[in-house]
């Protein structure tokens, strides 16, 4: 059907796309744990396999496409029976009910998911609507001897994997001996483990976890990586197409995953393994702790001390596509503005693009070869691995003809009027369904929200000064004419936060 050549992670080899049933392309990615607000690197690999999603739609593909919630097992520290789900640690912290927290946070994802303009996926299951399939799942590994219960607590065994398969390591490309040194990082109160790399499937709760279940082997919930075995194997079989998530999940996480579908199943659960790269900000590590890091809301609307201004969600989608998902990306603002300009300028190019006509009725002229080209180089671009920069480059080189075409620097006689169609066609097929764009230089530019952060700051200051005087009037007038030019205030608890609509 296509030409497609996806690099697999685990063969390390760039190899066309096969699917099983022809004709459909099954996909598992994996999703956000709800304990907390997702960030740009989540971003950042959400994005990459929407791109994925909308590309294989694109090509003709029935894609059915399956990204998870985590919404328990993820342990603090990773530390098994000795850690606590971090989401019922957020519970503690907030003092509400885990599920309180599932659905908060489930939805601050949904809205920065819907903000970049990525799509649903067809299914998005959570790991406590299938704790029977994980549980099953448990049953079927002790029944064909890959896991052993320890006071209450079920773990994997994966020497028994190593001695028998040689599988465990090959997709993180560690060999067992640095799997032990990476696994003695975590180590805590795990001495009923029969050997270090052993990782938990079901973990005895203590009698303050909040999250619990009861199963003959005690009251407690499953470990993080065995929901997505189960979920990927109920909802797409034993196996699957492609399998995709960041790069920081090959190790423990995908190759845990492998493990438990090879001593369930007994065959590889995906044949193509997909892993989005890191972000950095400003050349560092992203990390709270250290003041290095820039969340969503901050970059979108609020502001934050590490940039002069805000961007628009479509500016940071457009900086994502700058750079191919399997290689590192570094945020800074230079890189923002730039993928601005560059953004605004393919806009006005597709706009300017519509109004073209050309008299040509046939198919002779050096320019109608060269436009050709450019859209033969544009397929050829995505179809090697996602090649997004490409891709891009040659988007930009038809912006160049056609702001030649208009401004009669360039004949567009010699273009076909077929070719023409097909050009409109191909820029509006990358631009807004394969790329995910949409065009925010249109309409109110009166509303463009590049208003300086500083500067919103200033209004909210003096709306949150009328709202203390109780001048309701005043801060409605100050709120609706925002919204008149596409800034919608919200009042909450914490204060009054904006955004672009």
């Amino acid at each position: 059907m296509s030409k497609l050549q996806i690099y697999d992670s685990f063969s390390r080899e760039k190899r066309a796309f096969a699917p099983i049933i022809e004709g459909t392309a099954t996909m598992y990615v994996c999703g956000p744990t709800v304990y907390n607000d997702v960030h740009l690197g989540n971003c950042r690999t959400f994005t990459s396999f929407d791109i994925l999603y909308r590309y294989l739609r694109h090509l003709g593909y029935r894609v059915r496409y399956l990204r998870n919630i985590t919404d328990v097992g993820h342990l603090v520290g990773d530390a098994d029976c000795a850690a606590e789900s971090k989401v019922d640690a957020r519970a503690r912290l907030e003092q509400v009910d885990p599920m309180e927290i599932v659905q908060k946070y489930t939805n601050r994802f949904h809205e920065v998911m819907r903000r970049l303009n990525n799509l649903s996926p067809n299914i998005e299951p959570t790991a406590t609507g299938h704790l029977m399939e994980q549980i099953e799942m448990v049953r079927t590994l002790l029944k064909n001897g890959y896991a052993y219960t320890v006071n209450g607590s079920v773990y994997f065994d994966t020497q028994r994997l190593v001695n028998e398969r040689d599988e465990y390591g090959k997709l993180s490309g560690k060999k067992i001996e640095e799997l032990l040194e990476e696994s003695r990082d975590n180590l805590k109160n795990q001495d009923e483990k029969r050997h270090p790399s052993d990782f938990a499937l079901w973990v005895k709760a203590s009698p303050t976890h909040l999250m619990r279940w009861e199963t003959e082997w005690s009251v407690g919930y499953p470990g993080w990586h065995l929901e997505c075995s189960a979920m990927s194997t109920k909802y797409l079989g034993k196996t699957f197409d492609i399998h995709g998530g960041g790069m920081d999940l090959k190790f423990p996480h995908h190759e845990n995953e492998i493990a438990q579908n090879l001593g369930a199943c007994g065959c590889l659960p995906a044949n193509t393994w997909m892993h989005a790269n890191m972000m950095l900000l400003n050349g560092k590590k992203m990390s709270k702790s250290d003041g290095n890091n820039v969340m969503p809301e901050e970059l979108f609307s609020k502001g934050s001390p590490l940039l002069s201004r805000t961007y628009s969600p479509m500016t940071f989608r457009f900086l994502l596509l700058q750079t191919h998902y399997r290689s590192e990306l570094n945020l800074t603002e230079g890189g923002l503005i730039d993928a601005e300009k560059a953004y605004q300028r393919l806009m006005k190019a597709n706009q300017t693009l519509q109004n073209l006509q050309t008299p040509n009725k046939g198919s002779e002229g050096k320019e109608n070869a060269e436009v050709a080209e450019i859209l033969r180089l544009l397929d050829e671009a995505m179809n090697d691995d996602l090649h997004t920069p490409q891709a891009l480059s040659q988007l930009f080189a038809l912006a160049n003809k056609i702001n030649a075409y208009a401004h009669q620097q360039l004949p567009i006689a010699e273009l076909s009027a077929d070719l023409l169609a097909q050009v409109k066609q191909q820029m509006h097929a990358y631009l807004f369904d394969i790329f995910g764009l949409t065009d925010e230089t249109q309409g109110a530019e009166a509303g463009d929200s590049a208003l300086p952060a500083e500067l919103m700051q200033l209004i909210l200051d003096l709306r949150k000064d009328v709202r203390t005087r109780k001048d309701f009037a005043t801060s409605d007038l100050i709120r609706d004419r925002l919204l008149s030019v596409g800034i919608q205030v919200k009042d909450t608890k914490e204060g009054a936060t904006w955004e672009k609509k």
